[in-house]
């Protein structure tokens, strides 16, 4: 599938199709080996971005917040309440300032139905008959303004996009993973969590859409600024 924001972004990288999915994908896909430790998703994400489709289960993940981040399953409170805070007896990452505000921040990520299967797939690249959830682009701060704007063109309020708190993978994937599911259209900016960014161009973030809204964002590109002097002259500085 071709996409005209992508297109009218001036985005080198694909935008990425997440795809929940009950059987392994056809073609080829990288992936991470079973038990496989310190293995981070958003290398997956950035690989797929560049042209490589990347399957992930349950095993698969690289860690136990991937499994959180693609919805395979729940966090436990314990012990990451004090891994993300002040730790004990390992060190703490110090990203709450108690292990009381991390258990709200767990407790509070949304549920999700899971499926065997992740694949991440360049949006190119879909196959006939690959539903995708959600569409994750990872583009600069010129490209931000742009999907930002775009999101709330064709809307009265203006809350459109959010930014939440989260693991990489969480906030790239988990959060429109939630919003599709629930049949909302919120998209999510995300890629902001620390850990995740050593995996990732220093001056690249995420925006992530639920599907529907990606469809609807796409049809609204030629009647949008997208295709006006002020986003024509900015998007010169981009290519």
């Amino acid at each position: 599938m071709k996409s005209k924001i992508r297109e009218a972004i001036c985005l080198d990288s694909q935008p990425v199709a997440v795809i929940r999915t009950d059987t392994p994908p056809e073609g080829p896909a990288i992936s991470f080996p079973p038990g496989a430790r310190g293995r981070c998703l958003v290398s997956l994400l950035a690989a797929a971005s560049q042209g490589r489709s990347a399957v992930v289960q349950a095993d698969t993940t690289g860690c136990n917040g991937g499994k959180v981040g693609l919805g395979f399953a729940p966090m436990s409170p314990e012990p990451m309440c004090r891994v993300l805070s002040t730790g004990g007896p390992m060190e703490g990452m110090y990203y709450k300032d108690s292990p009381e505000h991390a258990r709200c921040y767990i407790e509070g990520l949304p549920p999700v139905a899971s499926k065997p299967y992740v694949l991440l797939r360049p949006l190119d690249q879909l196959m006939e008959g690959e539903q995708p959830a959600c569409v994750v682009f990872l583009v600069n701060a010129d490209q931000i303004s742009a999907l930002v704007t775009l999101a709330n063109f064709d809307r009265p309020n203006q809350d459109n996009v959010k930014l939440l708190f989260g693991a990489g993978c969480s906030q790239a994937v988990l959060y429109a993973l939630h919003e599709s599911e629930a049949g909302q259209e919120q998209c999510s900016v995300g890629l902001t969590d620390p850990s995740a960014r050593i995996h990732l161009n220093k001056d690249l973030l995420s925006f992530s859409i639920p599907y529907p809204r990606f469809l609807e964002m796409e049809r609204k590109v030629e009647d949008s600024f997208l295709t006006k002097d002020l986003w024509l002259n900015l998007r010169k500085r981009i290519k």
